[in-house]
């Protein structure tokens, strides 16, 4: 929210056009606003520039919650020491938090977005409408965009929706509310909808050298999950019902169903991927939806999970990094649909009870298990080399091979190894590996069922256009990719409501939904207090499996439930408002 004057420095964020050329600059770089906005590539080259300010999501997110224990906990300095022993200020939150502190960086987007939209409204530029309409819908998604991932970690934020001028009083500034926010970006979503569809207007398809462009899709996921989090326990304030977030929901998965996006089913060879799920987590989605048509946005990277969590038998590896934990082994269920543990003995969760209608085996515990979790864990037997099935298995016993570690940061500190987006080829010479994708068409089902059984009932049909689908209907289909059974029918609210929550923890693992998950839902001081682990001991060829707890937690009191706002921020604000904008506990 820093002054700017009315001259500016193009740098193009990124070329998402093919016909984008060198700018001509004057020798000092300055040239004016009507300048950019009357040329044809300055002014698609400053909407380029308005792309790239959306934090990427990566797998470390889930060694700051329930799903891993890092294997950097014990390093001095390391931000997970001081993230589970609770040293967080809101001045070290920067360096210690799973992201840094990405406000500024955001409201820098928010505000070229603004520059473009003032701008394009009274450009010279030779362009189509059609074409001012698309770039100016573009604009409109990507500030809803930013506000979104503004508002899902600070809260209500300052709400900005035009270019500050020199002469701008920061004195009359405040914070929005969430569900203003959520109120304005359904607005700024549903202005770039008005525009046309088609390839020459706002596209619902993916052209030559268009990867990461905004489309419709992504303004309608944006729509699903801000309205989504404003019904939730922690945003809720009687603005957003979950009637009204299931409304939003509906035609959201509808309008992407109708227009060609479809959860991906295809089934790979078996020494590519184990099966659909595990498959699409390994594939680029640069195929212009020729046969990835469940992105709807990526927003990241690929990923180096053979070298930043590895295991120590992967040649070039240095870390280990996240250690997916028992609680989360726990939570998948049996290939039946059947929860193998049904809860704990003690408040430590070291003696587990088991569902006897699960088929689980204490002593062979990894055998039946929902197909997701030998796409994503990497357990004690696990075949590696799919390959060869019949050769080396992981070893993650004490003094196997990948054996388990209380120190070394290259070995596991839970019994597990994160298997999600890893391609076993994957190595010095060879990246295979996959990447997470922001949005996608399974959260929108998934969206659509939590706020359908809220507000409808498991089991009522909802309708929009030609989908008519129940809540149950809706996560039965994701399950279905999976190979797992359906929700049964008949289902309590309550019932539905814990089976929904662990489904979401599953379907969305090492995706960062987690982390935000357990706060809307206002659940933190159950989920993270401690974690625990499985040590498994060989003596011959007989195994012994000892659950074990690690250290209590200290981030999990009701101030971790958002980001402090950056106290340089918070200062300034005090100083030009008299009102201290700091989020509840981040008082310094």
């Amino acid at each position: 929210m820093r002054k700017y004057k009315k001259f500016i420095i193009i740098i193009t964020a990124g070329v998402l056009f093919s016909c984008n050329k060198q700018l001509d600059l004057p020798s000092d770089g300055r040239i004016t606003m009507e300048q950019v906005f009357s040329d044809y590539n300055r002014t698609r080259g400053y909407l380029n520039s308005c792309y790239g300010y959306c934090p990427a999501p990566n797998t470390d997110r889930a060694s700051f919650g329930d799903e891993s224990q890092d294997a950097d906990d014990n390093v001095v300095s390391s931000r997970y020491a001081a993230w589970y022993g609770g040293s967080i200020t809101s001045s070290s939150y920067a360096q210690y938090s799973a992201d840094g502190s990405p406000w500024g960086k955001l409201y820098e987007g928010i505000r070229k977005c603004n520059v473009f939209i003032e701008n394009i409204k009274t450009a010279t530029v030779f362009a189509t409408e059609a074409e001012k309409g698309a770039w100016t819908a573009q604009a409109h998604t990507l500030r809803a965009l930013y506000y979104l991932q503004l508002i899902k970690r600070y809260g209500g934020v300052p709400l900005i929706d035009k270019p500050l001028g020199v002469d701008y009083d920061y004195s009359k500034d405040k914070k929005a509310t969430f569900s203003e926010v959520v109120k304005f970006i359904l607005a700024d979503c549903d202005k770039a909808l008005s525009y046309p569809a088609g390839r020459d207007g706002f596209s619902w398809d993916i052209y030559d050298n268009q990867y990461g462009i905004m489309t419709r899709a992504i303004a309608y996921a944006i729509k699903s999950e801000s309205v989504t989090y404003a019904a939730s326990p922690l945003w809720a304030d009687g603005t957003y019902s979950w009637a009204d977030a299931t409304s939003i929901n509906i035609e959201a998965l509808a309008q992407c169903l109708a227009n060609d996006y479809k959860l991906f089913t295809q089934i790979p060879a078996a020494d590519v991927a184990q099966n659909a799920y595990a498959y699409y987590n390994l594939i680029g989605s640069n195929d212009q939806r020729s046969t990835d048509k469940e992105t709807i946005f990526h927003g990241g990277g690929k990923l180096q999970i053979w070298k930043l969590a590895g295991m120590p038998t992967n040649p070039g590896m240095e870390k280990t990094g996240p250690s997916p934990t028992q609680d989360l082994v726990d939570s998948y269920e049996m290939a039946n649909g059947e929860a193998p543990i049904i809860g704990y003995s003690g408040t430590d969760n070291l003696v587990a009870t088991v569902n006897p209608a699960s088929g689980y085996d204490p002593g062979n515990p990894y055998i039946g298990r929902d197909p997701r979790f030998y796409a994503s864990i990497y357990y004690n037997g696990a075949v590696r080399n799919l390959n060869d099935p019949n050769g080396k298995k992981v070893e993650t016993f004490v003094g196997g091979l990948e054996g388990i570690s209380g120190t070394e940061r290259t070995r596991t500190r839970t019994g597990y190894y994160l298997r999600k987006f890893n391609n076993y080829k994957s190595g010095i010479s060879n990246d295979a590996d996959g990447s997470i994708r922001i949005f996608r068409l399974a959260e929108l089902y998934l969206n659509f069922a939590e706020s359908a059984y809220q507000s409808a009932g498991p089991d009522a049909a909802v309708s929009s256009g030609t989908l008519t689908v129940s809540a149950r209907e809706a996560v039965s289909a994701v399950r279905a990719r999976a190979g797992m059974p359906a929700f049964p029918a008949g289902m309590s609210k309550e019932a539905f409501e814990k089976k929904y929550r662990n489904e979401r923890r599953i379907e969305f693992a090492f995706e960062g939904h987690r982390f935000f998950d357990v706060r809307r839902w206002k659940i933190l001081d159950q989920t993270d207090k401690f974690v625990t682990g499985m040590r498994i001991t060989k003596e011959g060829s007989n195994l012994t499996f000892s659950r074990f707890k690690f250290a209590n937690r200290n981030a999990w009191s009701n101030k971790y439930l958002l980001y402090p706002i950056d106290q340089a921020e918070v200062d300034k604000m005090i100083n030009l408002t008299g009102q201290n904008w700091q989020n509840p506990g981040w008082l310094d």
